[in-house]
């Protein structure tokens, strides 16, 4: 029985770290790193494994991973492409020998769609390269070794997404590994997953070669070419992450950052660099003015992310174009006051292109954003013999067009969703945060920010507040638009009147998670300087209410 979700959460403050994330137990994995000496970084990887056990319906070692990290010392922030490559043998031509084309796309699970997981080899480089050295790989493993060997109790959202997503699981032989006595589990049962430990020992022990290379990646590749994959033991044996440059854009005074392309993550900061020309302040919060400016700059951003993001290492994507502020204002000015454009059209900037979330800041003031995604929901739902853990479908994110940057191609990364984020302000770290879900990645993240820059709220209140979501989840934002209970009928009626479609309204409980579930944690005052010296130090965190989590300082 759905009951109405009425409970409140304040902030969560602190002064020596604070770990937020969709499972209280996982939190407290982070909180526990940092108490033994382990920084942001390394909290981030052990939560990263031990979600993996209590939420496998978003996550895994089986999907990809991205972080950035924001370096106190230095008052720099990195980050690494932790996402993994299309198999060497995967074409354009293959998929149509198949019978799949842009006008009769291959189906979401198939074995087709399945990327080499680059997770394993995020967390060991995130570890190696952002880590404290007081704690190795293998010590952060441990807490996800014992939850999967001892057992953890199933959280409610988890357990209602496990049951309405079992259809994904495959091959029937092997869907007991992910199963309690045949079933999915309930809210409180307890889970455990021998097989998955089994998984984590392998990386703790070898490193990045026990999931690469040996028993983990020939079950891989035998159960993907079983259900008429071409993954091969080379395409795993091969895989690197990519330590990267993050990319970046002001809003008010605060920038903003993002994993560059292949990821999605220049989608908010063109809608961030939209919007900060246009007239919001004053304007009410979530009503009919605001939500027209914010939609529409959205279907801008989204429009020309799906023309120009793609994997950088093969095709050209004019990244430095499309965040330049001539092109902004160009985009920008396409949005009537007074009317919708609909679903826009790509622009041309050249001058002459399901999932889970951290956010972990420690007492030195450094901050790891971290995500780790297998897409939709189990991904692939492929769970290969004996892992305990299902793979990835992230190739469903390629395009089918011939010539299209983002075109499916033979080791080629596809349009990545997920992305964590962080702000600053003049170097200093003021925000590691993020919303996860699909295409509403960077909804959340533009909505969440400017809930907090322009209407000074809190991380949990930014949270908190209802949300609008462009199309359904997975679909690359076009298409009607849906908003959460909360914000009311009489700007969903006028924002008909000026043109917007609308697929929902009212969205409410577990039916919620359309719009994302984030994590935010703020360092120091938002606006207003405190008059204690110490204030600067101060952790403030929230944890999404669609969710599970929680923050813990």
């Amino acid at each position: 029985m759905d009951v109405p979700w009425n409970s409140r959460r304040s902030p969560v403050y602190g002064l020596h770290g604070v770990a937020a994330s969709t499972q209280p137990l996982v939190s407290g994995v982070g909180v526990e790193v940092l108490r033994k000496g382990g920084n942001a970084a390394d909290a981030a990887v052990a939560m990263a494994a031990a979600i993996n056990v209590l939420e496998p319906t978003s996550t895994g070692i089986g999907g990809d991973a991205f972080c950035l990290f924001y370096e106190a010392a230095t008052k720099k922030v990195r980050g690494i492409n932790g996402s993994g490559r299309s198999p060497a043998a995967l074409s354009l031509e293959l998929l149509h020998e198949r019978g799949y084309s842009q006008d009769k796309p291959w189906p979401m699970f198939d074995a087709l769609t399945v990327t080499v997981p680059g997770a394993a080899a995020c967390w060991e480089d995130t570890v190696r390269t952002f880590g404290s050295g007081n704690v190795s790989l293998a010590d952060l493993l441990q807490y996800g070794i014992e939850m999967a060997e001892e057992g953890v109790p199933i959280s409610d959202c988890t357990a209602k997404l496990w049951a309405s997503s079992r259809h994904q699981l495959q091959p029937e032989s092997n869907v007991n590994e992910l199963l309690v006595d045949g079933h999915t589990p309930a809210a409180g049962e307890v889970y455990t997953n021998k097989n998955l430990a089994a998984t984590f020992r392998a990386l703790a022990s070898q490193g990045k070669k026990g999931f690469y290379e040996g028993r983990v990646a020939e079950a891989i590749v035998a159960v993907v070419k079983e259900l008429g994959g071409v993954m091969e033991l080379q395409d795993l044996s091969s895989h690197t992450s990519e330590e990267v440059e993050p990319i970046s854009a002001s809003f008010h005074g605060v920038d903003v950052h993002e994993i560059p392309p292949n990821g999605q993550g220049i989608t908010a900061l063109l809608a961030l660099q939209i919007l900060d020309g246009l007239p919001l302040e004053g304007l009410e919060h979530n009503g009919v003015q605001y939500l027209h400016y914010l939609i529409e700059a959205l279907r801008l951003a989204f429009a020309d992310a799906r023309e120009y993001v793609a994997d950088q290492s093969v095709a050209s994507v004019p990244v430095s174009e499309l965040l330049s502020a001539s092109y902004a204002e160009t985009r920008r000015a396409l949005i009537s006051p007074d009317r919708a454009a609909g679903n826009a059209m790509a622009g041309s900037p050249f001058a002459s292109s399901d999932t889970v979330y951290f956010s972990v800041v420690d007492v030195h003031g450094n901050a790891c954003s971290f995500i780790n995604s297998n897409y939709m929901s189990f991904g692939s739902g492929i769970i290969p013999t004996g892992c305990g853990f299902t793979l990835q479908n992230r190739g469903y994110n390629f395009s089918l067009l011939p010539r299209h940057r983002n075109q499916v191609a033979p080791l080629k990364r596809p349009y990545h969703t997920i992305i964590p984020a962080m702000a600053t302000r003049d170097g200093e770290l003021l925000y590691c945060f993020g919303v996860m879900g699909g295409f509403m990645q960077p909804q959340g993240h533009v909505q969440v920010l400017l809930n907090m820059l322009l209407y000074n709220m809190s991380p949990q209140q930014a949270l908190d507040m209802p949300r609008f979501c462009i199309g359904p989840g997975h679909t690359g934002c076009v298409g009607a638009v849906a908003f959460e209970e909360g914000i009311s009928d009489e700007s969903v009626r006028e924002l008909i009147a000026k043109g917007h479609e609308v697929s929902q309204r009212g969205v409410s409980s577990h039916e919620r998670a359309l719009f994302g579930r984030g994590q935010i944690i703020r360092r120091g005052p938002a606006a207003t300087p405190l008059a204690n010296v110490h204030s600067s130090a101060v952790l403030c965190a929230g944890s999404d209410p669609r969710g599970d989590g929680c923050a813990i300082a």
